[in-house]
């Protein structure tokens, strides 16, 4: 497990399309700027639950954002950002570890995207209690993030002549 990742087998053989078009990727991927009702209902019109929708959050731990999405959280005086934390993002990157961390720093208003720290809002929500679940619980956070990851990889696939099944997955194949 390199930087603490979990590792999951994935199915091979999935279709994937040839081309790739922002617009459907803009369309399908949920905005840092969305509230918890919108990121649900985007979760749900994929088939995918609250509890997927939290777990694979906890992805954004490790990677990078354009500072266009969190600049607005991160300098508005009415954001619910951490002020410490507005602070040190400022001036310095994110730490790229994936663990629970993530989850512990929502539980501390430490969320760095608006649509991150939506998940936990400090009440008796569903995602309130998922979000304190697995910030004491890193090894149910690592099994259920592997497996929502594969319910994730699953959505939509192309089927028959649509589509192909990559060589490389990162590249169309070129006949």
């Amino acid at each position: 497990m390199q930087l603490g990742r979990p590792s999951y087998n994935v199915p091979l053989g999935r279709r994937d399309a040839r081309t790739a078009s922002q617009a459907a990727a803009n369309n399908s991927i949920p905005a840092p700027t969305f509230s918890l009702d919108r990121l649900a209902s985007t979760f749900a019109s994929h088939g995918l639950s609250l509890q997927d929708l939290v777990v694979l959050s906890g992805g954004h731990r490790l990677g990078f954002s354009r500072c266009t999405n969190f600049r607005d959280h991160l300098y508005n005086e009415t954001a619910t950002l951490d002020g410490s934390l507005a602070a040190s993002l400022r001036s310095a990157p994110t730490p790229v570890h994936f663990d629970g961390a993530y989850f512990a720093s929502l539980l501390r208003s430490r969320g760095v995207l608006h649509s991150d720290q939506q998940l936990f809002a400090g009440g008796l929500g569903v995602t309130d209690a998922l979000v304190r679940f697995y910030a004491a619980n890193a090894d149910a956070f690592r099994r259920d993030f592997a497996e929502a990851m594969v319910r994730m990889a699953s959505l939509s696939p192309f089927t028959g002549s649509s589509g192909e099944i990559r060589n490389n997955c990162r590249k169309v194949n070129y006949s």
